[in-house]
C-alpha cells in the first residue's frame, strides 16, 4: 500500500516520523476518514470540511487547500489495489526540537494519508445486527473535534470487545452521547431520535445523511437529548459511521432491544433507512460517473 506524507507518495512500509512529533508525544493533531466505493470516495467535500473544523478547534492551520487534499486523496485511491477504500488522512502539529507542552514555533505540520480496504460489515451481520455494551463517557469536552488524542475512545471500545459486543455507548449526565467509533439512533414509538451536535459528540457525516434521508421520506424524527432511559427502553437502535453505514443494535448490556417478536432483531425502521441509504449513496456514485 502507498501513502503520503509530507509532499512525497512513497510505500506506507516506509513512511517515518519524527519521534519527537506532537502527534507521538502528545496527540496533538486531528484525522479524518473518508469511505471509497469503486475508486469514488463519498462526501469527501463534507469530511474535508469536518476535517477544517477540527483543524480550527485545536488552532492549526490547514497545511493543504481542499483541492490539494483531493488531489492527494484521487492519487491513493487511482494508485491502490482494492476499489472500496477507506482513506484516512492526518495532521499533526509537527516535530519540534524538544518536548514542550505549548506550541511551538516555526515548525512545520506533519501530513499523513494512506488508503487501506474497506472493512464493511457483512451480509449476515448486517440481518443478524450486533451487541453493545454502555459506559460512562469518560472524554474529555471537546468531543466535537475528530482529535487524534483517543485513549479514551480505545479503553471504552476495548471493554466492548471483551465483552463480545461490537461497540460501546456512552453515557453523560444521565443522557446518550454516542458509540465509542459511532453516532448512536433510537427509535420509540416510530419517532428516530438522536442527541444533537454539541460538544458531546462527533459531527457525523453519516449522521447527517441519516437525517437527511428521514425529512425526505417524512420519517418521523427529532434531534434532542436522549435520555438512558429512552436507550434502554428503545423499540430499535442503531450505529451509523463510514464504514459500518447504518448497523443495527439488537442487544445492549446482555439483553434484547426491543420487546415481543421483533426482540433482539433489526427493526423495520433500521432496515428501511438502510435501504434509504445504499440507494443514496449508490445515486451519489452513479451520478460522481455522470
Amino acid at each position: 500500500m502507498n501513502a503520503y506524507l509530507n509532499g512525497e507518495f512513497l510505500p506506507l512500509a516506509a513512511a517515518r516520523i519524527s519521534p519527537l512529533d506532537r502527534g507521538f508525544l502528545f496527540g496533538d493533531g486531528a484525522y479524518e476518514v473518508i469511505p471509497v466505493y469503486s475508486r469514488r470516495p463519498f462526501r469527501i467535500a463534507e469530511h474535508l470540511r469536518r476535517l477544517q473544523d477540527s483543524l480550527d478547534g485545536i488552532r492549526l492551520a490547514n497545511p493543504l487547500s481542499p483541492a490539494g487534499w483531493q488531489a492527494v486523496v484521487e492519487r491513493l485511491v487511482a494508485e491502490a489495489d482494492f476499489p472500496d477504500q477507506s482513506v484516512y488522512l492526518q495532521v499533526t502539529r509537527g516535530a519540534d526540537d524538544k518536548r514542550e507542552q505549548a506550541f511551538p514555533v516555526g515548525v512545520s505540520p506533519t501530513v499523513f494519508a494512506f488508503t487501506s480496504p474497506l472493512v464493511a460489515p457483512s451480509d449476515a451481520v448486517r440481518a443478524a445486527g450486533v451487541g453493545a455494551i454502555t459506559v460512562p463517557d469518560i472524554r474529555w469536552a471537546k468531543c466535537d473535534l475528530k482529535a487524534i488524542s483517543l485513549l479514551a475512545n480505545v479503553l471504552l471500545r476495548q471493554q466492548a470487545v471483551e465483552a463480545g459486543c461490537a461497540e460501546a455507548i456512552m453515557l453523560r449526565e444521565g443522557c446518550l452521547t454516542e458509540g465509542a467509533a459511532s453516532n448512536i439512533f433510537v427509535v420509540k414509538a416510530g419517532v428516530i431520535l438522536t442527541p444533537p451536535q454539541d460538544g458531546h459528540i462527533l459531527p457525523g457525516i453519516t449522521y447527517d445523511v441519516v437525517l437527511e434521508l428521514a425529512a425526505r421520506h417524512g420519517a418521523p424524527h427529532e434531534i434532542r437529548p436522549v435520555s438512558e432511559d429512552e436507550l434502554r427502553t428503545a423499540d430499535e437502535l442503531w450505529m451509523t459511521s463510514s464504514t459500518k453505514e447504518v448497523l443495527a443494535i439488537v442487544n445492549l448490556d446482555g439483553q434484547p432491544v426491543g420487546r415481543g417478536e421483533r426482540a433482539g432483531r433489526p427493526g423495520p425502521v433500521t432496515q428501511r433507512m438502510h435501504h434509504w441509504y445504499t440507494t443514496f449513496r449508490d445515486e451519489v456514485m452513479r451520478h460522481a460517473d455522470a
